[in-house]
């Protein structure tokens, strides 16, 4: 069912586990999401990053929303990583109803002014906006952003972005990066807990792929109620496609296709149950619904 990501991040907020955002590109990466949100019976997002949107269009702006509305958990989904305003209006025009604002390459004044207007626009649709204060390094999707540039979040801004802003979660960098980690992930909780103390929105950590079980376990505790997911599932389709095309008995496309969708289904239901949102579906549910799906589950 298509769920608003509010719905989504409070509940989450409110138990104690997080959402898995993950990013697609085409009907595979949908498949992959929603299988595996369906058979542990968990929420989750399907993100649009812009280069997707750009490569797909208004195709699969429509895919995303059908599956979503027709899966039997709830479903949200989102764009990503947004830096255009004519991006975010024809999202929001084409039924989208959770967008993020991006404007953490600019300097926090400008992003500031960015973030205020794609909010007041986004809104006026009953749009759910993110935005990020910070940069992340690594490489996401072709933009390299390096690391002597790469800024974590100040709490005391944190808190007078969002007053400002009046946005409805905020993406903060507290040592997690996007791609691969080049060294072991280090992460600020000392920083989480100061911007948790301050604001009271949900938080969002990017760049999930790759970060060590006890350390989402401990930002959950900390507060984080949305991780972004996108290398490890990308590079298991990227596999699964290598090994089915280069083997040595010809299959049919539908086939290679599926193998790619398992492969993918089997890194989400992984991050799933690290996010701790396995058979939390329920909880977004009408109270007969949930019922019945909780007796399902057991």
């Amino acid at each position: 069912m298509l769920t608003s990501t509010h719905d989504l991040l409070e509940t989450a907020r409110r138990n104690a586990y997080a959402i898995g955002a993950f990013n697609i590109y085409n009907l595979e990466g949908v498949k992959a999401v929603i299988n595996a949100a369906e058979t542990t019976r968990s929420p989750a997002m399907l993100q649009l990053h812009p280069s997707a949107l750009k490569y797909g269009k208004l195709p699969l702006v429509a895919l995303c929303m059908e599956a979503a509305k027709t899966a039997n958990v709830p479903i949200a989904v989102h764009l990503d990583h947004s830096t255009s305003a004519p991006d975010i209006e024809l999202a929001l025009q084409a039924g989208v109803r959770s967008i993020m604002a991006d404007g953490s390459p600019l300097s926090y004044a400008e992003n500031q002014k960015f973030t205020v207007d794609m909010t007041r626009l986004a809104h006026s649709y009953g749009a759910v906006v993110e935005a990020e204060i910070g940069r992340i390094s690594g490489t996401e999707d072709g933009l390299t952003i390096a690391e002597k540039e790469a800024k974590m979040t100040d709490p005391a801004e944190a808190f007078d972005f969002a007053r400002r802003t009046q946005v409805d979660c905020l993406a903060v960098t507290i040592g997690n990066v996007h791609g691969e980690y080049k060294s072991p992930p280090r992460l600020d909780f000392d920083r989480l807990d100061r911007i948790r103390r301050l604001i009271d929105i949900p938080l969002v950590l990017h760049g999930a792929s790759g970060l060590p079980p006890h350390m989402i376990s401990e930002s959950i505790q900390r507060g984080v109620c949305k991780f972004n997911v996108n290398t490890e599932v990308r590079q298991a389709y990227m596999q699964a496609l290598k090994a089915e095309i280069c083997g040595q008995s010809p299959k049919d496309l539908l086939d290679i296709a599926g193998e790619a969708i398992d492969a993918m289904q089997e890194v989400i239901t992984e991050k799933l149950e690290l996010f701790g949102s396995v058979g939390k579906a329920y909880l977004h549910e009408t109270p007969h619904a949930a019922w019945l799906a909780a007796r399902q589950f057991r």
